[in-house]
């Protein structure tokens, strides 16, 4: 009997996930618990597991976005056709008329036509529409199961054809969704470029006049181009402006003399070298041991003081940022820790980072240092109640005696909920981190 394979919720912040490839063919047999097909959410990539047993008959494509819960396939018994009432889930692209077990289905490649069909062709049909410019939605194929050859695509009629263009202009086009037929060239040579089809945007753009949301200014200018905020931007911009709107966010500022971790640091042999900002996190644990209050999240009209201190660093990457976690924190050592932020900033930096590694944050930990930035004011990340930002080292002054000595400074940048706990015990906890930072190494 027909059993549904739906999106598989993997996390509880997880809402919706986009399948970037299926790892076994339409019509495979599968087993239950074996890896099938991998997805991206908004923090990580991961492969996913059948939730059934049987032929799967695939209904979702590689790059469509699915809610938890929709229907991505079947798995079905040998022979079995998929229910005759099928509908694609919203945003699904509807999939071949193969059917389950078709050696066809293994190896079409496939893509989406102009008018959402599937539509099949062999790796050298798209080698020869891609140099002739050739639509291959707009083709009939001859080959078995209705599969575009290359000899379908040399025999396009005229009006099968693109216009000439550059690599750089097909793709860019693809980008921004425009059909390069309706672009005009702008003179420089023979074939259309990317120029003519960021011009063709800006054009569309301004012609249409578009209007704002009603919580958005209109738009100063046509835009030269636009990014969208989905997939990872837009739950970071979704997330945001929640904790934002949600929250009673305030920040307070204060600076650490850093001689100390400056000196032990120096004092270190280079291979064991801990990061300054490992000796922030080290700091912050300890902290958040004498201040639970800072640990905690607010959980059905109540201040939930939470026991495990998990520690959350913000890792930058391009188009985003993600939030490994290093869990129990205050139970590593500098040089534990340092190898664990290491490990975790690596995965994230080659997207291999498991749900497990950016879950469980209960405090969260992000620098600006790096980029030459002193103090700014950090964005809690729910369901945290703070968040530390960590400035950079910079030369200061103090004075010994009348005299002027040279040391090292840092700014420390908390951003707390005021409905959590006060301006009083934010200072508090502050001040402990820095004071650790200043004594360390001193038996506390």
């Amino acid at each position: 009997m027909a059993s549904e394979f739906q999106m598989p919720k993997l996390g509880l912040t997880m809402e919706e996930g986009t399948i970037v490839e299926w790892l076994v063919a339409d019509g495979a047999e599968v087993e239950q618990g074996a890896a099938v097909l991998s997805i991206a959410t908004d923090k990580v990539e991961s492969d996913v597991e059948a939730s059934g047993s049987g032929v799967l008959h695939i209904t979702g494509n590689a790059g469509d976005t699915f809610a938890c819960g929709e229907r991505i396939g079947w798995f079905l018994a040998p022979g079995e056709a998929p229910p005759a009432d099928e509908e694609p889930p919203p945003g699904a692209t509807p999939v071949s008329p193969l059917t389950p077990g078709d050696p066809a289905a293994a190896s079409a490649p496939s893509r989406a036509g102009n008018d959402g069909a599937r539509l099949f062709a062999s790796p050298n049909a798209r080698r020869v529409a891609a140099e002739r410019g050739v639509d291959l939605s707009r083709l009939a194929g001859s080959g078995p199961h209705g599969r575009i050859v290359s000899e379908d695509v040399l025999a396009a009629p005229a009006e099968g054809l693109m216009p000439a263009a550059t690599v750089a202009a097909r793709q860019t086009a693809s980008r921004l969704g425009v059909d390069l037929r309706d672009v005009r060239a702008g003179g420089r040579g023979p074939r259309l470029d990317r120029a003519d089809v960021e011009r063709h945007v800006r054009e569309q753009m301004a012609a249409a006049r578009p209007t704002a949301t009603p919580s958005e200014a209109p738009l100063l200018q046509a835009p030269s181009s636009t990014i969208a905020l989905t997939g990872m931007r837009g739950t970071i911009a979704a997330r945001m402006h929640a904790s934002l709107r949600d929250m009673a966010q305030l920040t307070l500022t204060m600076e650490v003399v850093m001689d100390t971790v400056v000196r032990h640091r120096s004092e270190t042999d280079a291979p064991a070298r801990a990061g300054y900002t490992d000796y922030v996190l080290a700091s912050v644990a300890g902290a958040l041991v004498d201040h639970p209050v800072v640990n905690s999240q607010i959980a059905g009209g109540r201040l939930a003081l939470l026991p495990e201190v998990n520690v959350g660093l913000a890792i930058a990457l391009p188009g985003g940022l993600v939030v490994p976690v290093v869990k129990r924190t205050d139970t590593l050592s500098l040089e534990a820790l340092s190898a664990e932020t290491t490990r975790l900033a690596s995965a994230a930096r080659s997207g291999t980072l498991s749900r497990d590694e950016v879950e469980g944050g209960t405090f969260s930990v992000t620098a600006l240092g790096m980029y030459g930035v002193d103090a700014f004011t950090p964005v809690i990340n729910p369901p945290n109640t703070a968040i530390l930002g960590v400035g950079r080292l910079r030369d200061g002054v103090r004075w010994d005696g009348g005299e002027p000595v040279r040391t090292t400074l840092l700014t420390l940048s908390l951003t707390w909920d005021h409905r959590a706990f006060d301006g009083a015990p934010a200072a508090e906890f502050t001040a402990a981190v820095r004071d650790r930072l200043e004594g360390w190494g001193q038996p506390r």
